[in-house]
């Protein structure tokens, strides 16, 4: 018989993913990591919108502006959450050491 032993960390984890101990590399990769993709998944979803849109009411809605209006401005509210977030896990690790 095998049994899994679970890792617990003092920080805590969310889906397995520990909370504390980031290096300020790893909280700025992540940071921008999830900007990243928050970006490519909303222009992705805005894009398949606009193709529907312009299928099924014939209308000539420019693509370029699923870049602008919804990818940008969800990257950049990705970035201002996730920014302060990653930063006081840090200096929270930081003041524990």
């Amino acid at each position: 018989m095998h049994s899994v032993h679970t890792q617990r960390h003092p920080g805590g984890n969310f889906l397995g993913f520990p909370l504390e101990g980031f290096s300020l590399f790893q909280s700025l990769l992540l940071t921008f990591a999830s900007a990243f993709f928050v970006f490519f998944l909303t222009t992705m979803l805005a894009i398949f919108g606009l193709l529907a849109w312009n299928l099924i009411g014939h209308h000539t809605v420019n693509y370029a502006d699923s870049y602008l209006f919804v990818g940008l401005p969800a990257a950049v509210v990705t970035l201002l959450i996730a920014l302060p977030l990653f930063a006081t896990l840090w200096i929270r690790a930081k003041l524990r050491n």
